[in-house]
């Protein structure tokens, strides 16, 4: 299930992401949310991952300030 998820990610990561990121849409966090969730999956496994993985994605909205935020 983990290695699953993270095959999703790296998929976004470069197929998806460069394509947002000439659309000028880009992740205010460092790392990006996709970099802190795939982390997260390696460090906590799919579940506890994935769900720190949405926990940043909701954060990660117009209101936020963004900024440096490392998976602790």
């Amino acid at each position: 299930m983990k290695n699953i998820f993270i095959s999703c990610i790296n998929y976004y990561q470069k197929n998806i992401s460069p394509w947002m990121e000439n659309k000028n849409i880009k992740c205010k966090y460092y790392p990006s949310c996709s970099e802190y969730t795939k982390q997260a999956i390696e460090k906590y496994g799919a579940i506890k991952g994935s769900l720190l993985g949405c926990g940043r994605i909701i954060r990660c909205n117009p209101f936020s300030k963004g900024g440096y935020d490392p998976l602790k």
